[in-house]
């Protein structure tokens, strides 16, 4: 069974963020598949396939990693 989890991430602007943070979201356990949908005006959206529920705190942590911030209702 794979669970998919949607996160809004604001701050990204080209294909170098959207390579950051799918880096740093695949190194979470469990992660399967990372999508994201760049919006450089605005706020972007990563899907995350994973093979269990992932703990907002560590996708959170792997965002900020990547030097961006989830945001709000993400």
């Amino acid at each position: 069974m794979s669970v998919k989890t949607t996160v809004n991430i604001s701050g990204m602007h080209c294909g170098h963020c959207v390579a950051s943070v799918t880096e740093e979201l695949r190194e979470l356990d469990g992660v399967t598949g990372v999508d994201v949908t760049l919006n450089k005006d605005g706020v972007s959206v990563a899907t995350i396939t994973s093979v269990a529920e992932l703990d907002p705190e560590q996708i959170g942590a792997a965002i900020a990693e990547a030097g961006y911030a989830v945001a709000a209702g993400g």
